[in-house]
Parts: structure tokens; sequence; C-alpha cells
């Protein structure tokens, strides 16, 4: 019982992080005309927040190893809180700016904690709705913050935005009660170096995809080769260079990089497909889009009991079924009505929903207990990464103009490239269901799927 209040817990604040993470990126333009700015130094309040949180899930599921996980929720939570304090009372945009900051580097920890949690109060066999319920306050937080951000615009100063975030205070002495005493698992030196040289490396390659600089991500590389070098002969690396000789671990984490990548096209292209081709205001777009995740919420539990009962080969081959019957009707039918584009991002946004359980689940159980806050961080980050790195990629495609369509029965005069786009994605799909498959679904049962790390 006590683990069900965790988890709502934990279901809570993950709902608020994601609103935060959401909500002032509809007030941007309100931002820029009061302090007078231009539009690439007001998206710092977005790209900033986006940079710290990214790479803050890897150094928090490192310091789970040596400080007690509900002292760590405390701190995170605490900085989260001041940082909205900070943004509350602010004036000048570089408050603005410094409050947004200090919200990324405490919300990094929720993440990190959000994934540890299950792994080590939730039994196996029970850890797959454990992920669903944390994924269900993602869901319900997209929702919310494109809805609540609308509001307090629309009534009041967009600084009250700063206010939401604060009721996560009252989750803090909810996680102190339920967060137990543990033995903690690493002893001596922290590895700095590691950890700076990693921060360089995705700083750089997220801030060279955003830019479409060359320089940035050949700096990304190079930190990242020092990197590499450093985890082979520093005697307590960062980053463990056995956890990369984890064959379950690493694959699955290079299908969720893709899949990540490729979902996020529901979030990136569907808004720009409905102002564009379906010629919907801004205000119908948003409304276009919410029972998607609605929906999301309501069977994010339903996907957890399948990954529990089935396996989480099972539910990942569902949740890809759904996406790609998302991918093939959008591509087909691009220029229907948006009240069936809302039936088909449904589709879509549960499916990503339920890969995200499936994969979560299956790397959690493929980690040993040594290797689980930072396996867990960098599933998070790389998760991140994609997103990033999609949204550069779908920007780039955006800018090809093409007549022809591809779709043998596409029948819409617009929409040609959008529909091309998710033609391709719909391939994408089909090759990854049959990699995993092949790689993991002859052979994964449930007793099998509590794997070793080997």
């Amino acid at each position: 019982m006590e683990t069900q209040r965790l988890m709502r817990v934990v279901m809570f604040t993950l709902c608020l992080s994601a609103m935060s993470g959401l909500m002032f990126n509809f007030v941007l333009p309100d931002m820029r005309e009061e302090f007078g700015l231009t539009t690439a130094q007001v998206s710092w309040v977005s790209s900033s927040y986006s940079l710290i949180y990214g790479v803050g899930t890897v150094l928090y599921g490192k310091l789970t190893e040596r400080i007690q996980l509900r002292n760590l929720i405390t701190i995170g939570l605490l900085l989260f809180a001041v940082g909205s304090l900070v943004g509350l009372f602010s004036q000048v945009f570089w408050m603005v700016l410094v409050s947004r900051c200090l919200q990324a580097v405490g919300a990094a920890a929720i993440p990190a904690t959000a994934m540890l949690i299950p792994i080590r109060y939730i039994a196996p066999e029970r850890r797959g709705s454990a992920m669903a319920t944390a994924f269900v306050g993602l869901s319900i937080g997209s929702a919310l913050g494109p809805i609540v951000s609308s509001l307090v615009a629309s009534i009041a100063d967009w600084r009250w935005l700063f206010s939401i975030p604060l009721l996560i205070l009252i989750t803090i002495p909810l996680y102190r009660k339920y967060l137990k005493e543990e033995e903690l698992q690493s002893s001596g030196k922290f590895d700095w170096l590691g950890g700076g040289l990693l921060t360089a490396a995705v700083t750089f390659l997220l801030l060279g995809v955003t830019n479409g600089s060359w320089w940035q991500p050949l700096l990304g590389l190079l930190a990242m080769g020092l990197l590499i070098i450093r985890i082979r002969t520093a005697a307590v690396p960062f980053v463990d260079p056995g956890l990369f000789r984890n064959k379950n671990y690493t694959l699955r984490l290079i299908v969720m990089f893709i899949v990540s990548g490729i979902g996020f096209s529901l979030h990136f292209l569907s808004p720009l497909l409905l102002s564009e081709v379906q010629g919907l205001s801004p205000g119908w777009v948003g409304f276009v889009m919410v029972p998607a995740a609605i929906a999301s919420a309501l069977l994010g539990k339903a996907g957890g009991r399948l990954a529990d009962g089935r396996g989480n080969t099972y539910l990942f081959l569902v949740a890809v079924g759904l996406l790609l019957a998302c991918f093939a009707l959008l591509s087909t039918f691009i220029g229907i009505s948006p009240v069936l584009i809302a039936v088909f991002l449904i589709l879509g946004h549960v499916g990503q929903t339920f890969v995200m359980i499936a994969l979560s689940n299956s790397v959690s159980l493929s980690l040993n207990k040594e290797q689980a806050g930072v396996g867990m961080g960098l599933m998070q980050m790389l998760n991140f990464i994609s997103a990033g790195m999609a949204s550069g990629v779908y920007g780039k495609m955006l800018d090809v103009k093409s007549g022809i369509h591809w779709n043998p029965v596409h029948f819409y005069t617009e929409g040609n490239l959008y529909s091309n786009i998710y033609l391709v994605l719909a391939v994408l799909l089909i090759a990854i269901m049959l990699f995993y498959y092949v790689q993991f679904g002859q052979r994964e049962s449930e007793g099998i799927v509590l794997e070793s790390p080997n």
C-alpha cells in the first residue's frame, strides 16, 4: 500500500515537472515584447532549461550512489521551488533566465529519481504498472501545460505561471515519509572530470542541432572522445565502461533513441500540420491535441498491466503497432477533417506512452543495482537528446519544398511533404519492429526478462 501511495506522489511530481517544462513556451512572445528582446534572445528561457535538465538527469542518477534518495529528491524539489520564487518576483530578463536555470537544476532530480523508485521499491513482476503510473503523470502534465498556460496568460501576468510549480513543496514530507534509509553503493572520489566532459558533450551537440552550426557538434564529439578515454582510464569513472558491454541494455538504448525521435514528431509536426494544412488557429490546434494526451493518461495503467502480464516485448510490439497505424493514417488522410486527425493522434500518443513504459521497464530489468542510477539517467538523457536532434531534422525536412507525394493512396492536393515524412517514419517503425522481435521477442518471456545484465 505504501508503494502505491509513493508512486502516486511520483505521478503528481512528474505532472508538475512536465507542466513547468511546457508552460513557458507559450508566453515567450509576451516576454519578448515586455523586455524588448529578439526571438533568439528570449528562446534561451526554454533552451537553457532544456540543456540543464537533459544533463542533470545523469548527474543526479550518479549522485544516487552517494546520497540518500530522499535527501536528493528533497534538494532537487527545494531548488525547483526557489527557482519558481525567483521567477515569480522577476522584474528583469536576467532574473527570469536565472529562475529557469534554477528550476532546471532542481527539476532534473525528478526523472532521475522517478525511474529509480520503481527499481528499488517495486518487485520486478509489478514494475510495469509502477512505470505506467509515472508516465501517466507525464501525460497529464503534457495535457494540462498548454491549457494552464493559455488560461493564466489570458487573465493574469505570465509571471503567475511560476506559482504553479510551488505546489511541488507539498510532496517533500511525503517523500521523506515513504522513502527509507538505504545502503549507499559508492565510495571514493566523485569523477567530476568525467561528469564535466559528459556535460560538455551533450551541451555542444544540442547547441549544434539548435543553432545549425558545424563547429559546436565537433566540440561535442571531441568532448565525447575525451569522455571515452576518461572512463577507460579513471580508477572510479563517472560511467562504468562495463555498462556498455551489457548487450541487453545498449541495444534497448539504441532502440529507445530512435523510437523517441520518431515519436517526437507527434509533438513537433502535429501542431504545424494542423496549422498549415488544416488552417486551424493556435487555440484550436491545442484543442485538437488535448484528447490524445488525455487518452494516454487514461490508458497508461493498462499498458503497465500488459507489461506485467504479457511481457515488455508484447507491449512494445503493440505500442509500435499503434504508432505505425497513426503514421500510416496521417500519411494517407493528411487533408481529412481535424476531428479524424485528433483520433489518429490518440493512436500515436497512446503508442508512444506504451513504448516508453515497455522500454523503461525492460531497461531497468537489464541493470544490476550498482548500475541502475547512472544507467537509467543515461536512458533519460538519450531520450532528451533524441527529441532535440529530431526537432532539428524535422525542421530541415520541412524546409524542402516538394510537390510530389510518395504514398500511392494519398489523394489530397495539400500536405504532400507531411505525408511523405509520415510515410518514411512508418517504414522506419516496421524495420524497428522486425529488429526488436528478432532480437528479443523469440527468447523473452517474463522469466527471461528478469535478465542478468550480461
